[in-house]
């Protein structure tokens, strides 16, 4: 059964029994602890029709988000009165959120503030937060603050999306990409040899306007933020850094070394966290559920026959083209991983191009990524290695 077909009878069953606890979810509909925090996350986060209680039960609040809205509309003046501004409605002062934290910091900042004049220092920094800028903007992330030096970012506010924890992986591995080029233009002009730490981690916080006055900030509270800031410190230069939480959700996506378990200042538990190398090559959820084994396809013989038709006539030197369209959700990847099994045996060569939401405003990208695959560019390949 394939995930959305699972959030669908999840959500049924919340809003008949009120209240359901995740080991009750995780018997019923066979959940690993990833799929279940997705779960949670889709249900909580992005369509907000539930509620964590105590991280042990998930209780249903969509009806009364329903019932809240029909009798503001019950209740509203006639139409003879100035209906009031949706703008006048205060919003709320805090909200529990499930985020994904990432810290950025240089490394030997101090040092480094020493060895230059302070507008040098000033213009190195500003061109570190710039590189560091766009890559967050490009995944969508959220600078919550700029610490001089460093970066607080969150993945999950103001806006949710089902893949923050990949979204954030993403950032800091490319952060650390982009900081190969910024290293070598600075070295060219004055010598100067960057490096930076990252480090992440997820759970729970309280986001709500913090400050007074006219300086207010929206800022994160709770353990998050702070064990995302021990972990930072653990990695070495120009490392990424995850916790167990973080490494969950990503698990399969990203090729790991396993740190051990770290005990944080300040932090009451020893926390496991793990080194992220590079992308595993998974290009989404069924790559990764293929390592661990799938489920027979059930009910979509004539579109295997059919698939398996043309593979035949392509074989014998017809030319094909199949165009596979559909809702999201009904099996069109799991269709392509079974003719792709079918042939695995058989002489073939084959590509396979994705488009990306991270990179919607990049001309070309899936061709692009296709080439860099294929040819195996590195990140310090100059445009004429390349060429």
């Amino acid at each position: 059964m394939d995930f959305y077909a699972v959030l669908d009878q999840v959500i049924e069953l919340l809003r008949r029994r009120g209240r359901v606890t995740y080991g009750a979810l995780k018997l019923q509909f066979g959940l690993d602890n990833e799929q279940l925090e997705v779960l949670k996350d889709t249900i909580i986060a992005a369509q907000r029709l539930a509620r964590d209680e105590e991280g042990r039960i998930l209780i249903w609040i969509g009806d009364a988000q329903a019932g809240t809205s029909q009798v503001a509309q019950a209740t509203q003046p006639p139409a003879t009165q100035d209906p009031p501004s949706p703008q006048t409605a205060p919003p709320p002062d805090a909200e529990r959120r499930q985020l994904t934290v990432m810290f950025c910091d240089l490394v030997d900042s101090t040092k480094l503030s020493s060895q230059l004049d302070p507008e040098e220092y000033r213009d190195v920094v500003r061109a570190y937060q710039q590189v560091c800028s766009e890559v967050i903007t490009r995944f969508d992330g959220h600078i919550a603050q700029l610490l001089g030096d460093g970066l607080l970012v969150y993945f999950g506010y103001p806006h949710a999306h089902e893949d923050d924890a990949h979204r954030a992986v993403r950032t800091g591995l490319s952060i650390l990409d982009a900081m190969v080029d910024l290293r070598t233009r600075l070295k060219q002009g004055n010598g100067i040899q960057l490096a930076v730490r990252v480090g992440i981690h997820t759970g729970l916080v309280v986001v709500g306007a913090m400050g007074g006055g006219t300086r207010q900030e929206q800022l994160a509270l709770g353990e998050t933020p702070n064990v995302a800031a021990r972990i930072q410190g653990l990695a070495t230069p120009n490392t990424l850094v995850v916790s167990s939480a973080t490494y969950r959700l990503i698990q399969g996506y990203f090729e790991c070394q396993d740190l051990g378990t770290q005990t944080l200042r300040g932090v009451a538990e020893p926390v496991a966290v793990y080194r992220v190398l590079q992308e595993s090559g998974a290009r989404g959820r069924l790559d990764v559920a293929v390592t661990r084994g799938l489920t027979p396809l059930v009910g979509r013989e004539s579109e295997v026959t059919l698939l398996q038709e043309r593979w035949a006539q392509a074989n014998s030197g017809q030319g094909q083209v199949v165009l596979l369209t559909g809702d999201a959700g009904i099996g069109k990847s799991r269709l392509v991983q079974m003719l792709k099994e079918h042939i695995a045996h058989e002489p073939h060569v084959c590509w396979e191009c994705r488009s990306s939401s991270y990179f919607e405003n990049t001309a070309l990208f899936p061709l692009a990524d296709l080439f860099q695959r294929l040819w195996q560019f590195q990140t310090e390949d100059t445009p004429d290695t390349k060429l």
